[in-house]
């Protein structure tokens, strides 16, 4: 019935702060932009920001339950540089697990973004995506 994810999207409280972030502070490609609908895309993945009612908590302290994006990055060291500079809020510093180093950042609505350092090829780890067990922040 379904062939793939076709985008995950964010319904976010403020756009254009949103958009700053995923652009400028994480260096997403930005693939569209209208007033109501950005996409970023990130080797053939979509993310996608919409606005949300307008009762969404703006800069919520708390990480949003129930979505968790995660990001594979190259370097952790070199990101939580990076990102620290940029005073990018994390939930979980760099942590050395059994897969590899994780972390756990916050956007501005507090959605969680998990990162994270395998340490093998990414053909390696398309053929392990079938017993996929997550980067959760736990």
């Amino acid at each position: 019935m379904f062939s793939k994810v076709g985008a995950v999207i964010l319904l976010v409280s403020d756009m254009k702060r949103s958009i700053d972030f995923y652009k400028n502070t994480l260096g997403l490609k930005l693939k569209t932009r209208s007033k109501d609908w950005t996409e970023f895309i990130q080797d053939g993945t979509v993310l996608a920001l919409h606005p949300g009612r307008k009762k969404l908590r703006p800069r919520s302290k708390k990480p949003k339950i129930g979505m968790l994006v995660a990001f594979r990055v190259i370097s952790m060291d070199e990101a939580y540089k990076v990102l620290k500079q940029k005073r990018v809020r994390f939930m979980k510093k760099p942590t050395e697990e059994e897969f590899g180093k994780h972390a756990v950042i916050l956007d501005p609505d507090g959605y969680m973004i998990s990162m994270f350092e395998t340490g093998i090829s990414k053909e390696e780890e398309m053929q392990q995506a079938a017993g996929y067990h997550g980067f959760a922040p736990m």
